[in-house]
This record gives structure tokens, sequence and C-alpha cells, in this order.
């Protein structure tokens, strides 16, 4: 199908997109990547007035380094940029190793970061991964600029607290400090395709080699990226071992409450959150014994 007909607008700057998509109103559609906006529009599932696009909005794309050590992201930077970073798994690897799952290579040359996390498909790895790890969103409008945790962004299923006059330009990562393990687990029908369930999570451990603070994320389970709570828990102060993760993995098959589609029932997807969650504690645990940290 062919999309419905809209005004294409095109800024140079931030101060006119943010005044274009203040005159559209919920009527504009911000056009980053176009990996998942240009299919609504195709199959009409879309229907904006004005498609505003901020490809050549100069800043959009920069990523740096913080003063205290943390990762600036520009919404408009792509997949594919991350991915070839050779920093980025020294200064956020849980991202660096998330990166390649997402699609195909195809995709991430022209998906971008903030089309992801904005998008906020259930099943997608970028939203997870952030709020894995503490990242806050910078959301731009005309009257000013707010922040926004990961942890409150996502509202529900394609839902987040954006309003219709606000864009993302930037997230911002906390640094990666202390002794950290992590992993990153999913399964999906086919590589590259979404995932039907996955993990993520990382671990602080202290000088002993126990677990000091943990985080565990699941996404492919609900409307929007699950961190499981009791399982967090759970591994605070925790050696890591076999029966720790037992535990947890019987925690997290025993809090998700999935629903059924046609890629899985809400019982595989209970039963595989919690097989996934404690691969992915021995995946982590194992980056320790061959000392990867």
């Amino acid at each position: 199908m062919k999309p419905a007909p809209f005004e294409y607008l095109c800024p140079r700057t931030l101060d006119d997109a943010l005044a274009l998509l203040a005159e559209r109103g919920e009527d504009g559609k911000v056009l980053a990547g176009g990996q998942s906006l240009m299919p609504l529009l195709s199959l009409r599932l879309a229907r904006p007035s004005a498609v505003i696009d901020v490809n050549r909005v100069p800043g959009l794309d920069r990523m740096f380094t913080t003063r205290d050590g943390g990762l600036s992201i520009g919404a408009l930077a792509r997949q594919r940029s991350l991915e070839r970073n050779a920093g980025l798994a020294h200064e956020q690897p849980l991202l660096a190793a998330a990166i390649p799952l997402i699609g195909h290579f195809q995709i991430r040359n022209r998906g971008t970061v903030g089309g992801s996390l904005v998008h906020a498909d259930p099943a997608a790895e970028l939203p997870a991964v952030m709020t894995c790890l503490g990242a806050d969103f910078i959301l731009s409008s005309k009257s000013g600029e707010r922040a926004v945790s990961a942890d409150d962004f996502y509202l529900g299923y394609m839902a987040t607290v954006v309003e219709p006059n606000e864009i993302l330009t930037e997230i911002r990562l906390p640094p990666w400090r202390g002794r950290r393990i992590w992993a990153i687990e999913e399964v999906s029908r086919r590589k590259g395709d979404f995932a039907m369930v996955g993990v993520t999570l990382w671990m602080e451990l202290d000088d002993s080699d126990a677990c000091k603070e943990a985080r565990i994320t699941m996404f492919g389970v609900s409307g929007k990226p699950v961190r499981v709570d009791k399982a967090e828990q759970r591994m605070a102060g925790a050696k890591l071992d076999d029966d720790a993760f037992k535990e947890v993995e019987k925690i997290v098959t025993d809090e998700l409450e999935p629903d059924s589609d046609i890629h899985a029932s809400a019982r595989y997807r209970k039963e595989v959150g919690g097989v996934l969650a404690r691969r992915a504690l021995i995946q982590a645990r194992t980056r320790l014994i061959e000392g990867n940290l």
C-alpha cells in the first residue's frame, strides 16, 4: 500500500523542528531513521497530516563521554554507528552487546537509537537495556527540556510519556563503574526477529565476588520493559552460586504475567523467561571466571 497524503517538512534547526511540532501537535510525526514510521505509513496505520524530518538538524547524532564518565547519545545517532564504535564495549559493554541483536545490519544502518526508544516496542532490545542501565531521556519542546528516567518513560504497549509537542533529543547513561558483570539473552523465531522473550542484567560485585547490587530487566513479556524487583533483591548480597540462580529462575517465572499472542503463549513466556534469567546469570558469572569484567 501507499501512505495517505501528508505534508513533508524538513527543518534545519532544532528550534524550527520544535516550532513545527508545536504547530502541528498530534497531526505531526517525527521522521528519524524511518524503520518503524515508514511501514506504519505504508500500511496506513499512521495517517499524520505532516511528517517532520529531523535528519538535517545538526548535533542530534552526537555521542560523547560526559565529565562524570557517563555517556551522552544523541537521539539521531544511528544504531550502526554505535555498533562500529570501538570504545563503546569499554564504556558501556552491555549496550554494545545489545546493538548487534537489533534486526539486521540494513535496519541498523538507518535505525536511530532515539527512534527505537520512542517507538517503544516491548520486544525491542534498546528500551530494556536503557531501563536496565538506568538511563535518563531528555525531552525537548519550545518551552524547554525535561529529563525522564527510563523507569518512568514507558507507560504500556508502544506508549510513552512523550507529549505531542516534544522530541527526544538525548539519552544520558550513568558511568559504568565498579566491578560489574553483565549479560543479555533472548529467544526469537529467527535471527533478527523481535524477541519473544528476553532478559538483560548486570551485577556489581564486592571484594569477595558476592553480588552487591543487581538489575534484571525482562522484555517481550509485557507491554513495556519489566524490572523483576524480587529477583534483584534475592541477588543482593548473594554468592554467585547455582542455588541462588535457580531461585531467581523461579521468582522470574512466578512474577511474570505475560500475554499470549500468535508468536508464543503466556505459559511459554513465563517458563522461558525464568530459564533465560538463569542462563544470563550463568553467562555473567562466566565473565567473572574468565576475567572479563
